[in-house]
């Protein structure tokens, strides 16, 4: 299991956490599934999985909450899976610190691309991702009371220091690369998020949002009808 990418899968239905299993260790994932949040929460804190994989709808600790109780912990990757597309469950899935999401019921071969694409990113939150989309690869970038250091990957506001997910610290990465430049979000779901297809923009927008919490509501501009810029 040491050389494998380890996924926590969580999911009450038997049926369906037990093929999705089976799947991804085909795929070469070692997997720990489990069927309910709590014993969840608890193979999350034993075995500290690479990519935690979600169900919303499970018992006791429902997915939702249990995301929020690994992001108090930890910045590893989380996707949630919703039974609807257009369901609440999926914003507010993301509002807990979830990196992305899948509609059920999904193809596994779709299901792996979305977590190789999430690990992905993971692998390389800083320097390759600056360098692709033209961001200094070294030295600290400043503007207003926001600093980032895109060497050691660390952000600062005001002289504090700011923590961000992977996921937030590319999205910031984006934007700091072209300063004042509109960039649409299906620019940022190619560049941020690896999609090489289309996707759910709210992905998009709730990062968004999350990153303006962090580093100042008025740091990050919305474009009406075009999509978001970092204000120089």
């Amino acid at each position: 299991m040491a050389d494998q990418t380890h996924v926590l899968f969580v999911e009450d239905d038997d049926v369906i956490r037990e093929a999705t299993q089976l799947a991804l260790e085909r795929d070469g994932f070692a997997v720990t599934a489990m069927p309910d949040g709590l014993s969840g929460l608890e193979a999350f804190r034993a075995n500290r999985p690479d990519i935690a994989l979600l169900d919303v709808m499970v018992p006791g600790l429902d997915g939702v909450s249990l995301c929020r109780r690994i992001r108090d912990e930890s910045t590893v990757p989380v996707i949630m899976l919703s039974a609807r597309a257009d369901s609440i469950d999926v914003v507010l899935g993301l509002e807990a610190g979830a990196d992305d999401y899948v509609t059920k019921p999904f193809d596994g071969a779709v299901l792996v691309a979305r977590i190789r694409a999430v690990l992905r990113r993971f692998g390389h939150a800083g320097g390759e991702r600056a360098q692709e989309s033209g961001a200094a690869v070294t030295g600290t970038l400043a503007f207003g009371d926001l600093e980032i250091d895109t060497d050691g990957m660390e952000v600062r506001r005001a002289g504090r220091p700011v923590a961000l997910t992977p996921t937030e610290m590319r999205l910031l990465l984006e934007f700091s690369s072209a300063p004042g430049t509109v960039l649409s979000r299906d620019k940022l779901l190619e560049r941020v998020w690896d999609y090489g297809w289309g996707g759910d923009t709210r992905v998009v927008d709730v990062h968004v949002q999350r990153l303006r919490q962090k580093i100042g509501q008025d740091r990050i501009e919305t474009v009406r009808g075009f999509g978001y810029k970092l204000k120089a």
